[in-house]
This record gives structure tokens, C-alpha cells and sequence, in this order.
């Protein structure tokens, strides 16, 4: 017999079904480093899918966030769907691993009459070593207080770049980051590039906001910083560093698989109804 179950904090979900998250450790590692950082309320969705006593599937949302979802099969999307719809009277998007994501996706929108897209199509990458780049311009080093007028502004790019649904203002991102030390740049006489790692979760850790302005580009910034960065996490003891390329730019997939990033499984996020 298949069934929901709901948490209401993430120390009872991970409790359940964190043998199966760790079973895809990096497919699943933005779960994970969300139950271990963010702050949930009642206003935040946990659940598993289980059949006879076995984890199946797990969707997590903090709104005002996309859905999350693991891999899973579609009796188990139908489940959460209809739960999801029990919880939130709309959904502003999905995300997860691909087919998950889309089959998701297209239920949600069969339930709510409202089209699901466009997606933005990413790939899942991994590396426990690094390949050496060339040699690029400059010295590597933590962000610091007296960068954060010039990396707030790197950071709204990326999040317009990306495409990103973040709420949050991208100063209070970046300050955020620099405080508590996981904000990276890559300086040659100027600040050139940067790189950010989040949601370490012991054995793995994930690499984001990597952004180098238009100016700097195509110098070898990007590799070398986050090459560097990269190294330094695996030397520090984490066993995986894991990112997130978006598809539709060949550039960034051609550049980590050259310092050493290997794919793991494609993944999307979905715009619904109101998003």
C-alpha cells in the first residue's frame, strides 16, 4: 500500500528518509543542504511517499520556493500532487531530477488548468579531484567585507542570468555569504570573478553563485576559481563537490568537466500556474 507521510520539521524527515536521500547523495544534495539550513515553519512542506514501510520518493518546499523533488515514479508524483494541493492552493514551480521534475509538473497542471514551463534545464555534476586548468591572471581568496558593493552586484547578476526564483535581496545574500565565510573571488588587480559553496552536508558540498562579469570573460577566471575552490573543500575532507549547470550554456558545462566535474543526472525546474 502506497502512502504520504508528513514531518513537520527536518530532523523527523531526515530521520525517515534520509537512507534514501543518501543513497543519491549528490542527485539529492539540495534536499539535504536544505533541511540542514533553513528554517521551517508551518508553513513548509516535508513528506515522504512510502510503500509498505519503504521510502520511495520525498518532496521538501519552504515557501516561497519551488517544490523539490527526488527521483520517483509516477504513482508516487501523483501522490504528491495531490498532497501538495491538500497543503498549497498554488505552486509558484517544481524542480528536481528529470523525468520526475516534468511528469510533475504536467500533473499539476492537469489539476490546476494552468500551463506548467518554461523549464530551465539543468545538469547535475560531480568531482572528488581536481583537473588543473590553465593558468589564468591573478590569486584566489575569501571574500571579504570591503568586496561586498561589487560581489552584491555580481550576485543580482547571477540570479538574473540564472533565472532564478530568490527572494531575497541579493546584498543581504552576498553580506550573508562573506560573513559566514563560503564566498570565493578570483582577483588580478581587480576582483574578476567569484564562486560560493552551500549546503555542506559532511561528505559533500555544493558549488554556486559562480558569476564572472561579460568584461572578464574568456580569460580562464572562472576555471581557476572555481578549480581553487574546489581543491580547497576536497583538501578541508569533504569526499564530493557537486554543481548545478544550466543547459542552455555550453560554456560552464565545457569548463567543469575540464577541471574534473563528471555528470551525474540532468534535472529542471518548472514554472506553474501563478510562478
Amino acid at each position: 500500500m502506497r502512502s504520504v507521510h508528513r514531518f513537520t520539521g527536518p530532523k523527523a524527515f531526515l530521520a525517515r528518509a534520509g537512507s534514501f536521500l543518501r543513497a543519491a547523495e549528490v542527485e539529492n544534495a539540495l534536499m539535504l543542504g536544505i533541511c540542514g539550513s533553513a528554517r521551517f515553519d508551518d508553513s513548509c512542506y516535508l513528506a515522504t511517499v512510502e510503500e509498505d514501510g519503504t521510502v520511495v520518493a520525498c518532496a521538501l518546499r519552504t515557501p516561497p520556493y519551488s517544490a523539490l523533488l527526488t527521483r520517483a515514479d509516477r504513482r508516487a508524483l501523483e501522490s504528491l500532487a495531490a498532497d501538495l494541493a491538500d497543503k498549497y492552493e498554488d505552486l509558484p514551480g517544481v524542480a528536481g531530477p528529470e523525468p520526475a521534475a516534468g511528469v510533475f509538473a504536467r500533473l499539476w497542471a492537469a489539476r490546476s488548468e494552468a500551463a506548467a514551463g518554461p523549464a530551465v534545464r539543468m545538469r547535475v555534476f560531480e568531482a572528488s579531484r581536481v583537473v588543473q586548468p590553465p593558468a589564468a591572471a591573478g590569486t584566489f581568496r575569501a571574500a571579504t567585507e570591503t568586496d561586498l558593493p561589487i560581489v552584491a552586484r555580481w550576485t543580482a547578476a547571477f540570479i538574473e542570468e540564472a533565472g532564478l526564483a530568490e527572494p531575497s535581496d541579493p546584498e543581504d545574500v552576498a553580506r550573508e555569504r562573506i560573513r559566514e565565510g563560503s564566498l570565493f573571488i578570483w582577483e588580478d588587480a581587480q576582483l574578476v570573478s567569484m564562486a560560493a559553496w552551500a549546503g555542506r552536508t559532511g561528505r559533500i558540498v555544493r558549488i554556486n553563485y559562480v558569476y564572472t562579469p561579460p568584461e572578464h570573460r574568456g580569460r580562464g577566471y572562472a576555471s581557476a576559481c572555481v578549480a581553487s575552490l574546489t581543491r580547497q573543500l576536497l583538501d578541508e575532507g569533504v569526499a564530493l563537490c557537486c554543481l548545478y549547470t544550466d543547459l542552455a550554456n555550453p560554456t560552464s558545462n565545457k569548463i567543469y568537466q575540464a577541471i574534473g566535474y563528471r555528470r551525474v543526472c540532468d534535472a529542471a525546474e518548472y514554472r506553474l500556474g501563478a510562478g
